[in-house]
């Protein structure tokens, strides 16, 4: 098949791009490196199957030719970047969603929207299911992700009902692993950087907030079976691995051999409590469950952060 991503350069588009490569897809790539970083497709640079295009997903858009698949993952997804950046969020979540939908009705594309957990905000019900409507401030300094999300999954349900586009919804929970931006506001990395700089590691409130966390290998092979085999209805894919973030510190501290303390500082505005998928749908109807364990996906993160900074600790 032929395939379009949106983000291609970020954290999880260059992961997913190099599975559906091995798959034996073509993939044409974009991205505005708002946030996404040349260095996570450079190696695929010169690959026959892989064509990029530098584009705002928010400007008008086109491709020539047959367009299989669309895949929906531009957006900042860091807390910083999308509370630095909230008219961008909100203008990727709408008006690229917008733009993506419409070249899949023109092209007859099967098409997945990157959601997130984020629309369930700071749940009431837990775990999280996808029948949970969620718990969202939307004028707080979160809204701007957590609604251009909701409406971006409005947006893509809208257009399967009117057009009878070919759709599927990912709500993707926490998600770690190789290629992330040092401290761009995501627990695991910077937790990972602080630990490997010999700093304090950071936590907010007393760290007895929950969080699940996937790595990204697992992530791509559910969202993969969901865009070849899974229905219109909102899929959560994650690991339901619940851990504190004070216990997720400890063990970075633990497998990074760091000398770094633990601080506290204020509990952001919003910040949800816990945080778990009820991964029953994806188990159920494509027969996904994550494999990789948190400490064994913590390994191959750390070495890859080891090499960024240059070795790290000794």
């Amino acid at each position: 098949m032929r395939l379009f991503i949106t983000g291609v350069a970020g954290f999880l588009g260059s992961h997913l791009a190099d599975r559906l490569l091995a798959d034996g897809h073509e993939v044409v790539g974009m991205d505005n490196f708002l946030t996404g970083r040349p260095a996570n497709i450079a190696h695929l640079t010169g690959h026959k199957r892989f064509a990029f295009f530098e584009h705002n997903v928010t400007q008008f858009l086109f491709l020539d030719g047959v367009v299989d698949g669309v895949f929906h993952f531009a957006s900042p997804a860091s807390p910083r970047d999308y509370l630095e950046m909230p008219i961008q969020t909100l203008k990727v979540g709408s008006l690229g969603t917008h733009k993506t939908l419409g070249l899949a009705l023109a092209k007859r594309a099967r098409y997945l929207l990157a959601s997130t957990s984020e629309v369930y905000g700071d749940p009431g019900v837990h775990p999280q299911p996808e029948t949970y409507w969620g718990n969202v401030n939307p004028v707080g300094p979160r809204g701007v992700y957590d609604e251009a999300k909701r409406f971006a999954e409005a947006m893509t349900m809208a257009y399967h009902r009117s057009h009878g586009v070919d759709t599927r919804i990912v709500r993707i929970f926490n998600t770690y692993g190789p290629r992330m931006r040092a401290l761009d506001g995501r627990v695991v990395s910077n937790f990972i950087v602080q630990a490997l700089k010999g700093e304090p590691l950071t936590i907010y409130g007393d760290g007895a907030q929950t969080r699940s966390f996937c790595y990204v290998d697992d992530l791509v092979e559910g969202i993969v079976r969901l865009f070849e085999r899974g229905s219109h209805e909102p899929t959560n894919i994650g690991n339901p691995g619940e851990f504190t973030v004070r216990q997720l510190a400890e063990k970075v501290i633990a497998l990074t051999g760091s000398k770094s303390p633990i601080v506290q500082e204020p509990l952001p505005e919003d910040d949800p409590r816990q945080r778990k998928p009820d991964i029953a749908r994806a188990t159920r109807e494509l027969g996904w469950e994550p494999r990789v364990a948190l400490e064994q996906g913590l390994v191959r993160t750390i070495a890859y952060f080891r090499q960024e900074l240059g070795g790290g600790r000794d």
